[in-house]
């Protein structure tokens, strides 16, 4: 008869903590561990898993570090790192060189232009790459990618690979620990996950990073703030990246703005969301990079239905099915790794709608944000109350933002 182990004996066991363990089970890097209730059941003959910076080769540095750990970012999201004019992204790509960089970054446009079976496709050749940089981003879109398509397992693996290249990357190589701690923070950040025990302060990593993967470390860290209700300091954040150069970067110009609109819909100062918002919109359209406004939309204070929806309604419908794509695989990966519930049966509009009124915003506020009247508000949270079986608005508060 197999025997098994709990988390507290296999985090002995293995000299790692009960939250890395319940990590490892989650993101499927433990074969045959059993889910039982919020706990887990690990095979006695289960191994640690491995350091994922391991390689084939043999001896020496990885391709893509050098001997002294100085990473080569060449190949690190590539296209995140670029500056391109809005309509030429596509050029962009086909500008770059062959080989690791024009794939990733070819994977980059697939993903961040809402075609994520196409993503996944390209990214997965690099996932056991030699290539540190193509392997990192390999691993972060192809989890997104997959996540978005359904395959949860896929998923979760790759999510586990960011995590292991940051335990792997121990203190003796600045850049890579670096880029793991990038790709690390942005794989768990916009899944609301806990950030990884081995998370360097951000001053430690972010002056290591390019122009650009430093743009979009620092929407993750707005991101962060964001969920930790730091809604002011997230937005001067944001603010403050953008005019020290981020906005020259579409890719994390979009996200940084998109963040704003999240704090700034917290903040009820709805003009300066919807300036912000019309900002990320303005350099997506062109390209249609529109992956990012389907994965917030929940956080974005119903203002794609406000603003985006009304001009633009092919495009609104779109994101939505974006939305709808991104966050059952969403619900799918962070439920079982945090133990919350996040509803899984509530409309875009409801969401949105029940956000706002967990936020603060009275039924007035939200008719006129909206142009709807008050009843139909007041039936939106009434059927979001119901369908998540709470009571009252101060209930609907705590279960919204856990």
């Amino acid at each position: 008869m197999k025997s098994y182990l709990s988390l507290r004996e296999a985090a002995k066991k293995w000299g790692v903590s009960e939250r890395r363990v319940n990590q490892y089970c989650a993101e499927g890097r433990i074969p045959g561990a059993q889910r039982l209730g919020k706990a887990w059941a690990v095979p006695a003959d289960a191994q640690k898993p491995g350091d994922p910076r391991r390689t084939r080769q043999g001896k020496g540095a990885p391709v893509g570090e050098t001997a002294d750990g100085l990473l080569d970012h060449a190949n690190l999201m590539p296209l995140m790192n670029t500056v391109f004019v809005p309509g030429h992204c596509r050029e962009a790509v086909e500008a770059m060189a062959m080989g690791a960089q024009r794939d990733i970054a070819l994977a980059e446009y697939y993903y961040f232009s809402g075609q994520p079976e196409a993503a996944a496709k390209a990214a997965e050749p690099y996932l056991t790459s030699p290539d540190m940089g193509g392997r990192l981003s390999a691993c972060l879109i192809y989890a997104y990618a997959n996540l978005s398509i359904g395959e949860i397992p896929k998923a979760r693996f790759a999510l586990g690979e960011l995590n292991a290249s940051l335990v792997g990357a121990g203190e003796t190589l600045p850049r890579f620990r670096a880029a793991a701690a990038f790709v690390a923070s942005a794989g768990a950040v916009l899944l609301h996950l806990p950030l990884p025990e081995e998370m360097p302060q951000a001053e430690s990593f972010l002056p290591l990073l390019p122009p650009g993967l430093r743009a979009f470390a620092l929407y993750v860290q707005a991101h962060y703030l964001y969920l930790k209700k730091e809604y002011a300091r997230s937005a001067g954040l944001v603010e403050a990246t953008l005019a020290m150069g981020a906005a020259a970067y579409p890719i994390p110009a979009i996200y940084l703005n998109l963040v704003a609109v999240m704090d700034y819909m917290s903040l009820k100062q709805p003009d300066q969301a919807e300036a912000h918002l019309l900002t990320a919109w303005e350099i997506a359209r062109p390209d249609d990079l529109i992956e990012g406004f389907g994965e917030h939309h929940g956080l974005l204070g119903a203002m794609l239905e406000a603003v985006i929806k009304p001009k633009w309604p092919e495009d609104f419908k779109r994101i939505i099915d974006i939305t709808y794509r991104f966050s059952s695989g969403w619900r799918r990966v962070h439920n079982p790794m945090t133990g919350h519930d996040v509803a899984d049966d509530l409309t875009t509009t409801e969401f949105a709608i029940a956000m706002l009124a967990a936020r603060g915003w009275t039924t007035g506020e939200i008719a006129k944000h909206l142009n709807i009247s008050a009843n139909t508000v007041k039936t939106h949270v009434s059927e979001a109350m119901r369908k998540l079986h709470v009571k009252n608005r101060k209930d609907l508060k705590q279960y919204m933002l856990q």
